[in-house]
């Protein structure tokens, strides 16, 4: 069997039968244990014994086969051996956290619940909120170590059915020894030649349940508080859970402003740099002076001093994410206010530089994603090469390949430019402006079942 030290071996004998009790106590609750399956036992009779299954008071008595016990040994169960049959009950210890509110994802409104490491927990957040059985859940397992629960969930009716058989062929082709977050599971099931991110990650069950009612599909994986929404387009990025509970006007103006920010955030220091260096008859007379001035002192190249800049905003961000809370935004105040300002006063590094760098680098914050901000920071760079090489002639040739890599990308099948590339009418009054609809509709490239209200 094992030699683990947190597993535990009884031998009793009840009714002259001898029982072998085998348990983790790192995982199993010793009180249940104790008070309803051991009490029981030494009160039962041979005869009973021979049916254990239906004489335990507990819900989730299984027989098992003898190469099943290590699984269920590690997952939770007391097995216990009879000369008759082997049987696993479950005793499962509480170690998981409460639902916490959320943290990476915040709304204004809406619910403030997330989802956590439980995997019963996440479905239940999800059944809560779509009580029906239209909402279905398929199971399985993966990873030959940690033989990891996976929830595939959808709504019969709404979701292509086609969709759902692709992603659990995906799954079952998964050869791995062990997954220990969702994060895994994405990276096997997406294409690794495609940049921009083609699944979804999210804590907030209603968001959630807004792409199930949309027609996607939901993966839940055990221990990981982030599930896989499938199949995600580039326009869900510059969604968030707040358009739905603002009004449409209010929505379609945040909604321009996060466009503005994507190409301010890809664009502007290449931009910046084709104008200072190369392209001088973009701008006035008087800005071009203006801007060369502020460049009087600096030694090096503009292209230089632009990735300087980025490498340093890049270093303070990551440094931020990774300090705690208290340290943080000290080491955030220290690099913004007095290295940025010594940096000018010794020459290293333009006023205006500091500025464009810091603008570009706020407007990829305002997406919530983090590979999202990853691909703008890509593009970022590549277009800030380009630019210093061939100019505004770079850029263009950036923007063109950009535009080509989001025409060649698909998720699952899809166009990742839906609902522009196919063109979807309806869905387009929910994309970059919010329009009011007398019907709400669903995505029609994702299912046929259209009309909101409506569930074959």
């Amino acid at each position: 069997m094992t030699t683990s030290f947190d597993v535990i071996e009884k031998n009793i004998v009840v009714d002259k039968v001898k029982i072998k009790l085998l348990f983790s106590e790192t995982i199993t609750d010793s009180y249940t244990i104790n008070q309803f399956i051991l009490e029981t036992i030494q009160n039962l009779n041979k005869k009973k014994l021979k049916r254990l299954e239906d004489n335990l008071p507990n819900t989730n008595t299984l027989k098992i086969k003898k190469e099943d016990i290590n699984f269920y040994l590690y997952s939770g169960f007391i097995i216990i051996l009879t000369k008759w049959s082997y049987y696993a009950c479950e005793v499962k210890s509480n170690l998981s956290r409460s639902i916490p509110t959320i943290e990476g994802e915040v709304s204004v409104t809406g619910p403030k619940d997330s989802f956590i490491e439980n995997f019963n927990t996440n479905i239940g957040l999800i059944r809560r909120r779509i009580p029906n059985d239209k909402l279905k859940i398929y199971k399985t397992n993966i990873g030959r170590l940690t033989n990891t629960r996976v929830g595939i969930v959808y709504i019969d009716g709404i979701t292509n059915k086609k969709l759902v058989k692709d992603i659990i062929k995906r799954l079952k082709n998964i050869d791995i020894d062990g997954i220990c977050d969702s994060s895994y599971l994405k990276r096997s099931l997406e294409d690794k030649k495609q940049l921009f991110p083609t699944i979804m990650l999210t804590e907030r069950p209603d968001k959630s349940v807004m792409a199930l009612l949309e027609g996607k599909v939901v993966i839940i994986v055990d221990n990981s508080p982030y599930i896989l929404i499938v199949p995600s387009f580039l326009i869900d990025f510059f969604h968030t859970v707040d358009d739905y509970y603002q009004k449409n006007l209010h929505v379609s103006f945040i909604r321009i402003i996060r466009v503005f920010a994507f190409l301010i955030a890809i664009l502007l220091p290449a931009i910046y740099i084709s104008i200072t260096t190369r392209n001088y008859g973009m701008v006035p007379l008087d800005l071009l002076l203006m801007l060369k001035a502020g460049r009087t002192f600096v030694p090096f190249p503009a292209y230089l001093e632009a990735i300087f800049m980025i490498v340093c905003f890049e270093i303070l961000k990551e440094t931020d994410l990774r300090m705690s809370s208290t340290n943080g935004s000290s080491i955030s105040i220290l690099g913004g206010l007095i290295l940025g300002d010594a940096a000018v006063s010794a020459g290293i590094v333009s006023p205006i530089m500091i500025i464009i760098i810091a603008i570009s680098s706020i407007a990829g914050l305002i997406f919530s994603s983090i590979e999202f901000v990853n691909v703008l920071r890509f593009y970022k760079v590549l277009f800030l090469i380009l630019a210093s090489f061939l100019g505004i002639i770079g850029v263009g040739i950036g923007l063109l390949f950009l535009i080509s890599n989001l025409l060649q990308t698909k998720s699952f099948g899809y166009k990742y430019l839906t609902p522009i590339i196919p063109f979807d009418k309806k869905e387009i009054e929910d994309s970059i402006v919010k329009l009011d609809q007398d019907k709400l509709y669903r995505n029609g490239i994702l299912t046929k079942n259209q009309y909101r209200g409506n569930i074959r």
